[in-house]
């Protein structure tokens, strides 16, 4: 028999509430961490087979959650997340009953001892892990043709908008589609190029894609370590702001964390301001990314621009960013691919066999019915570099990167125009800030009229994060156009 105290919390209202809203019904005894940890579970229980956006729940979570509620009642909250229920995505580890895997049956069996530097952050806040989601394997750098969302481990995960119809984004794919279809409060995904701002914008979300050095990448699973990053995925720019403030942590175990100088201990949610786009400079990136859109899409986009300038700022629209047309390669993924993933194979419990990129194609080919769906040609290719990172031609590609990413990319267009910040559709211009290490943030636009989500991404320079967060609160709060997908009612039992 249901219990009568979740009963009304199953409401749409309720499961769409904020993270504030969850917290201030702990405060007041409406509902305890651990209730909340249960809905969740039924919900996921309930409909998460339509979608396979969670891969397993958390044994402790409900043990994790009674003893959070014991310490708000005798100590009161440690910090907004205190007792909210988060999803992550399956690349962080977790020094836990939870495994960590990437996607990959090759990692099966793989439980960290220890928990990665973000995992640690959230615990130390409050907040419990309930669960991990879902992701594209290897975050979709295992082969060509893969479809986002999908994993040897966890299958296809599926857009709650549509399941079957509209692509998830990927490669944070099952924590874009847990949090759209209100599997938990907010998740936190990782991106190397797309793979947080796709799916956010996939699954009308906020995404943000910080800077390469505001969070932690010491305990993940890597792509390159020149592009890699977490980052928060929910279902209002507040709550990704609060969780920007657990997360965006010096580590000394990772030195590029050590360039944040003026962005530690920050209160991201002072820059919430609701007249933030009034008198910004908004450039609008049409030339190459505005043509991947549907028309359907480029209508939403069309509207959201005239939305802009309707809000105050002054938007420069058809800017040029003169690296767009560069023949872009991702080598540097390639090279960085080896010598990073080796290095965190070394952590893997010996018994499985996997220390090397080596041993995990070997593992595939040998249970290929099972691994090799889609192949593993990346995967491959990685594995003939040196993985010591002296090849020329990595340097060469690096400094490429860097050059066109940066200084005739996105540093050039925005002082040309004296621009604060970049509009792109999705995570369509999502390589440019991805090669520079700079910072995104997506907000919902709209939908089609077939009723796919549509994202505004705004970019901007390194550790513009205030500033990109104020951009689109200002948005979200003048359109509010997040609507939560229909997946069915909870059902009593």
């Amino acid at each position: 028999m249901e219990n009568p105290r979740l009963k009304n919390f199953h409401d749409d209202y309720l499961l769409e509430a904020t993270i504030e809203e969850l917290q201030g019904k702990m405060q007041n005894g409406e509902i305890t961490s651990k209730e909340l940890v249960l809905m969740y579970m039924n919900r996921i229980g309930q409909l998460d087979q339509s979608i396979h956006s969670v891969l397993e729940l958390n044994p402790d979570a409900l043990h994790i959650a009674a003893a959070l509620d014991a310490e708000r009642e005798k100590k009161g909250p440690r910090s907004p997340l205190h007792g909210i229920p988060i999803l992550l995505k399956d690349n962080i580890d977790t020094g836990d009953k939870m495994q960590t895997t990437a996607g990959s049956l090759a990692l099966k069996g793989h439980y960290a001892q220890s928990d990665s530097f973000v995992a640690f952050q959230l615990r130390k806040a409050g907040a419990v892990i309930i669960g991990k989601t879902n992701m594209t394997e290897w975050a979709n750098f295992m082969t060509e043709g893969m479809p986002s969302g999908y994993s040897s481990r966890g299958g296809q995960t599926l857009n709650p908008y549509g399941p079957g119809k509209f692509d998830v984004g990927g490669s944070s794919a099952g924590s874009g589609a847990a949090i759209a279809a209100n599997f938990a409060a907010a998740a936190i995904g990782t991106e190397t190029s797309g793979s947080i701002l796709s799916p956010a914008s996939q699954n009308s979300l906020v995404g943000i894609k910080p800077t390469v050095g505001l969070i932690s990448r010491t305990g993940i699973i890597p792509i390159a370590h020149s592009k890699d990053t977490a980052g928060p995925m929910a279902r209002t720019v507040k709550d990704a702001a609060i969780l920007l403030n657990v997360l965006a942590v010096s580590d000394e175990n990772d030195p590029v964390t050590l360039t944040n100088q003026d962005l530690q201990g920050k209160d991201f949610t002072a820059f919430l301001d609701g007249n933030g786009l009034h008198g910004a400079r908004i450039g609008i990136a049409r030339e190459t990314y505005f043509d991947y859109l549907s028309s359907e899409k480029l209508a939403v986009m069309n509207q959201a621009v005239a939305r802009l300038n309707e809000l105050g700022a002054k938007v420069v629209d058809e800017i040029v960013i003169p690296s767009t047309k560069t023949e872009w390669s991702y080598d540097v993924l390639t090279y960085e691919f080896k010598a990073d993933v080796n290095a965190y194979l070394r952590t893997v419990a010996p018994h499985l066999h996997i220390r090397t990129l080596s041993d995990v194609i070997k593992f595939n080919e040998k249970n290929s019915g099972k691994c090799l769906k889609y192949g593993q040609s990346i995967l491959i290719e990685a594995e003939e570099t040196s993985g010591d990172l002296t090849e020329m031609a990595y340097i060469s590609a690096l400094e490429k990167d860097i050059y066109f990413s940066g200084e005739q990319g996105i540093d050039y267009v925005m002082q040309e125009h004296n621009l604060d910040a970049i509009v792109f559709p999705n995570n369509y211009g999502a390589g440019i800030p991805a090669k520079a290490g700079y910072p995104s943030i997506t907000v919902p636009a709209g939908y089609t009229p077939e009723g796919e989500p549509v994202g505004i991404t705004f970019t901007g320079l390194a550790y513009s994060e205030p500033l990109l967060i104020k951009l689109a609160y200002a948005f979200e709060q003048a359109t509010s156009h997040r609507k939560a997908p229909e997946l069915g009612v909870l059902a009593s039992e």
